[in-house]
């Protein structure tokens, strides 16, 4: 990388992405927190701050959260201390935490956000469009639009001096495409020194903090009309001073950095004929086919806003001035509404002007990150100029892009579904006795086999991934018909790749935090439409839902208040120590000192800095019937739980399984060892193998009777993730880890002797 000298403060010239600029415009902003969750594709942004954070280049206080609203409550709560607060998030997460942010700029408390947008499900997408852009658009926030990394790293800078400018006090999203802006690298600029940033955003303003207790405050009062009509008359007094301040920003900023930034983007708009109107990545595609078409004599432009909040109608309207044509693209739809936002937006602003004879056309484009290329921007322009010369204009509203199906298309089914003979082999029996013990028949692994698998072969895993062996061992128990959903995760993703599915059965999704509560509700309207005759007698159903990779963290509310109903169903969660889905982020079940992507070791860490959630103990403290845990490396010891959580969900109610499962990829070891390296889990203590069944807790597998318990450091070498532990300067951290492993051992082993515990 070289560092030039421009407009008086050095600057680095280098080639990184959006989110690379992100980070490094928040490491040198030094936000006081983040309050983070991973979602693609924003998680980088925590990735990035993390690995510097470990390296001692920023002293941001970073968060982990339990899901996306938990990270909005706790940005919401940083910033009424009066510091300064960064997020990020995308699609799903930004819905999920939707309804914190009205409060934030409703009690008028600065902050970042950048919303890497993405495709909101379902069914599931991750690639990038708008389509949660335009739910951010009316929650009060500023939103600033960042076309390329440049941009991204500039407005983050920007975004900080509007938000606490004393005129304006409101919380900022900086937006910018998910995949097309977030992981391209271009050549950018940056200060090489933090202190160029740290002047241009200069101290914190006084404002209202929850930190003076000798000026006690009360934040987010109770409000009856007028107070309430009052309040929002202020909020957009604000957004009315940020229409102001905005562009003075701007400007400042461009004589220190010598980027310029307008609040409308117009390119070729001084006698521009024709025009586009495009948002963020588009609009330079867009810009290239214009100087195209204007060698040819086309008098072609685009306009795309760099604000979006406050929308600049006055400069739509001026550029807009002697356009004959505008075709609105939008990466989403206001479904029923003959556009998106955008269109009524930019349709609302010519509207007053009575000399403004614009002929607006909307066609949505580039859902689901559908690529825009120069082609898609030609058909554009072509559009407009079709409707100029002929006067009229067929269809104002439409898709662009859509592949055309024939009539009843459906997909063409590729694995069979399993035949009820199939699954009804009477291999597996539970039948409680009249001293209310329940007995169990089990077949071992080999004779189980003569039952199909449930998931067939043909998923797009991970070599090695450890999922997959256990799901199977435990469903192989289950007899007869058997529905499930999973969580958004590993084992969901890679089974269910559209238009394929490997699954046998009837599979739903949910997303993470509401698949216990999904799975309740179908639960009991199949017992609901058997008490009234609708589904015959004899039909019977186990429902198990399928988590994972942190499904436990941010779906732990609602799997309590499905354990609290004690619906007749199986939670099975699969735990593989992070958020694999999203690239190996810490999850709470990740132990201390372990590396993930957003638990860096360096210089100034050793890893996660709490110990893991013991999911299964939280879970029994429901006081569901069933509660158990599990490994793939015993095989009859999960066995016989899977037919006793089946015959408790039938009968009783909820029951809840644990299983540890291997990683190779992120835990970084070997695909084939597993096996071995849950089964050396299981012999530290880490991972106990135990049951508790109506209350009582049984010890199923003891390493210490069978004298085959080892250190937990012996574990600890068998994983990449680890290795950082075996060097002595670390040896604290392995301490901390074995004693509060032994801790937790010791409870078991009393719960076991002591029914009554």
């Amino acid at each position: 990388m070289a560092i030039e000298k421009q407009v008086g403060y050095k600057q680095v010239v280098d080639f990184l992405s959006g989110n690379e600029m992100a980070a490094q415009a928040a490491k040198q902003i030094n936000f006081h927190v983040m309050g983070y969750y991973p979602i693609t594709p924003s998680t980088e942004i925590a990735e990035y701050l993390d690995e510097a954070k470990a390296d001692g280049e920023h002293q941001i206080r970073m968060i982990p959260a339990d899901g996306e609203h938990g990270a909005a409550g706790i940005c919401y709560g940083a910033s009424t201390g009066g510091g300064r607060v960064f997020n990020a998030t995308s699609a799903n997460g930004l819905l999920y935490a939707l309804e914190q942010l009205p409060v934030q700029s409703g009690t008028r408390f600065p902050m970042v956000l950048d919303l890497v947008t993405r495709t909101v499900s379902g069914p599931l997408d991750i690639r990038g469009d708008h389509s949660d852009l335009y739910f951010a658009i009316h929650t009060g926030w500023i939103v600033l639009s960042a076309r390329d990394p440049q941009a991204v790293y500039d407005m983050n800078i920007m975004a900080v001096r509007i938000s606490e400018h004393p005129d304006v006090q409101l919380p900022v999203i900086v937006a910018y495409d998910g995949f097309f802006t977030s992981h391209q690298k271009q050549r950018v600029r940056y200060f090489a020194d933090a202190k160029a940033v740290q002047s241009f955003i200069g101290e914190i303003p006084p404002r209202v903090t929850a930190l003076d207790p000798r000026n006690p405050v009360t934040i987010g009062p109770y409000m009856n009309d007028p107070d309430l009509m009052n309040n929002k008359y202020q909020l957009h007094q604000a957004m009315e001073a940020a229409r102001k301040i905005t562009p003075e920003v701007f400007e400042a900023y461009a004589a220190i950095s010598g980027r310029s930034y307008p609040v409308l983007d117009s390119y070729n708009m001084d006698d521009a004929e024709v025009a586009v109107f495009l948002l963020q990545s588009a609009a330079e595609t867009a810009k290239d086919v214009a100087d195209r078409l204007r060698l040819q004599g086309i008098k072609a432009g685009v306009i795309s806003p760099n604000v979006l909040r406050p929308f600049p109608a006055a400069d739509i309207r001026k550029a807009l001035a002697n356009v004959k044509c505008v075709v609105i693209g939008e990466r989403g739809d206001s479904y029923g509404a003959d556009g998106g936002p955008m269109t009524h937006e930019v349709k609302a602003a010519l509207k007053d002007d009575p000399d403004n004879n614009t002929i607006c056309l909307t066609r949505i484009y580039g859902m689901g990150g559908r690529d825009f290329y120069h082609d898609d921007a030609e058909a554009f322009f072509s559009l407009a100029i079709d409707a100029v010369e002929k006067g009229q204009v067929a269809q104002r509203f439409d898709y662009h892009g859509v592949t055309a199906r024939g009539a009843g298309a459906v997909p063409t089914t590729v694995v069979k579904p399993l035949r009820k003979e199939e699954v009804e082999l009477g291999l597996t029996q539970a039948e409680m006795t009249e001293s209310g013990e329940l007995k169990v028949k089990a077949a071992i692994p080999r004779q189980l086999t003569a039952r199909p698998k449930r998931i067939a072969p043909g998923h797009g895993a991970c070599p090695g991934c450890g999922i997959f062996p256990a799901l199977n061992q435990f469903f192989s128990a289950l007899e007869g018909d058997v529905v499930v959903l999973f969580h958004t995760g590993c084992a969901m993703v890679v089974t269910t790749g559209y238009p394929y599915s490997s699954h046998r059965v009837t599979y739903l999704h949910n997303l993470f935090q509401n698949g216990a509560a999904t799975l309740s509700g179908l639960v009991e309207m199949f017992h609901e439409k058997k008490e009234r005759g609708e589904i015959p007698v004899g039909e019977d159903i186990t429902f198990v839902m399928v988590t994972g990779d942190g499904g436990m963290d941010i779906g732990m509310g609602p799997a309590i208040g499905t354990a609290l109903r004690n619906h007749r169903m199986i939670i099975l969660e699969y735990d593989n120590e992070g958020y694999m889905n999203t690239g190996s982020q810490l999850s709470y079940s990740t132990p201390l000192g372990h590396s993930t992507s957003t638990s860096n070791p360096g210089a100034h860490a050793t890893g996660k800095m709490f110990h893991h959630k013991d999911t299964a103990q939280i879970m029994a403290a429901t006081h569901i019937p069933y509660v158990f845990t599990g490994v793939e490396a015993f095989p009859q010891d999960l066995i016989r739980k899977a037919v006793k959580a089946q015959w408790y969900a039938k009968n009783e109610g909820l029951a809840y399984g644990k299983l540890l499962i291997s990683c190779p990829l992120n835990w970084r070891a070997e695909d084939n060892k597993g096996n071995l390296i849950v089964q050396t889990a299981v012999n530290t203590c880490f991972f106990p193998l135990y049951e508790v069944e109506r209350g009582i807790t049984t010890i199923t597998y003891d390493p210490e009777e069978k004298k085959k318990r080892v250190p937990v450091i012996d574990w600890l070498k068998l994983m990449g993730k680890t290795r950082h532990l075996t060097r002595p300067e670390n040896a604290h951290v392995v301490e901390a880890f074995a004693q509060e492993v032994e801790r937790r051992w010791q409870r078991l082993k009393a719960m076991h002797e002591h029914p009554l515990l």
